[in-house]
């Protein structure tokens, strides 16, 4: 049986790439709107509420407006925004994380940030093993192509050929923080410093760790064996061995909904660096959406996918 889809923000760039990963698979139809009635909150009404599935692409404010449009019980939801990430009653959908069978039931999901992503993929299992604690100052930083940042930043990125780095979050507080600190079971909140540089896509996701001054921190062999453990048999995240001699984000990457994850322990074990690279627009957007969209509708979990 088909099931609608409606895309709610479709010609943004997360809407466009997960229109993308949908064009020509006969279990989806795509409700769309003209040009004239993109905007029209009447026309919006009606598909959000004809769809068996809404997909928000949308400011936060924007998304929760939608979401109030939305007056039957079986329109489920899958929000991009950052509007219901750590809200009662949205299931947060990182299936390898809280589960796919959680999210395959879920009414109302809330797709992760991007750089969410490699953070928690990252710390979430350590920590629940008890392999890291809780209770430690963590700090993570990342750089992103310039994609993640809308339309706005898109065109700054490309009309100024000269911005060879991007640091900002320089107030901290940053909005993708609560969802880093609720998911990976922290105390504290970590210290977050994001980054863009001049590439289209692509992210690289790092969590620094004096594992000598941090109380009850395992090795990093030990670190290695859990998160292989914990994304076993996963067909989307990847846990690699050994070490590269460097790890390299190129313009030319092709879109990618893969998760790479990697541990990289100096000799004596007092260190290590955890390091996630992934596609900001993949497993940190679209791909991800179509992910959670797949076992919500009871369909192989990476159809669709670019793997």
């Amino acid at each position: 049986m088909t099931a609608s889809v409606f895309i709610d923000g479709a010609v943004g760039t997360t809407g466009l790439e997960i229109a993308d990963r949908l064009s020509g698979r006969d279990e989806f139809t795509l409700i769309t709107l003209p040009e004239d009635r993109r905007k029209d909150d009447a026309a919006r009404a009606e598909a959000l509420n004809a769809a068996d599935f809404v997909i928000l692409c949308l400011p936060d404010d924007a998304a929760k407006a939608a979401v109030a449009m939305i007056d039957n019980p079986r329109t489920r939801v899958i929000d991009a925004s950052s509007a219901h990430r750590v809200a009662d009653g949205w299931t947060y959908g990182f299936p390898e994380v809280v589960g796919r069978e959680t999210v395959a039931a879920a009414m109302r999901v809330s797709n992760p940030g991007c750089y969410p992503t490699g953070f928690i993929a990252l710390v979430a299992p350590l920590v629940k093993a008890g392999l890291l604690p809780a209770s430690w100052p963590y700090t993570v930083t990342a750089v992103s192509g310039y994609s993640g940042g809308g339309k706005a930043l898109i065109a700054r990125f490309e009309d100024d050929t000269d911005i060879a780095f991007r640091d900002y979050g320089l107030s901290l507080g940053h909005k993708h923080v609560p969802e880093m600190t609720k998911l990976a079971g922290l105390v504290h909140a970590p210290v977050f410093a994001p980054a863009v540089i001049p590439a289209h896509r692509g992210m690289v996701v790092e969590v620094p760790l004096p594992l000598a001054a941090i109380p009850g921190a395992a090795a990093p062999a030990a670190l290695l064996a859990c998160l292989k453990q914990a994304y076993a048999g996963s067909e989307v995240v990847t846990v690699h061995e050994g070490t590269p001699d460097e790890l390299l984000l190129r313009r030319s990457t092709a879109p990618s909904d893969r998760l790479d994850l990697h541990v990289f322990g100096a000799k004596d074990g007092s260190q290590a660096r955890l390091v996630a690279v992934l596609d900001n627009l993949g497993k940190g957007a679209s791909g991800a959406a179509v992910q959670n969209l797949n076992l919500m509708a009871s369909l192989p979990e990476t159809a669709g996918l670019a793997l």
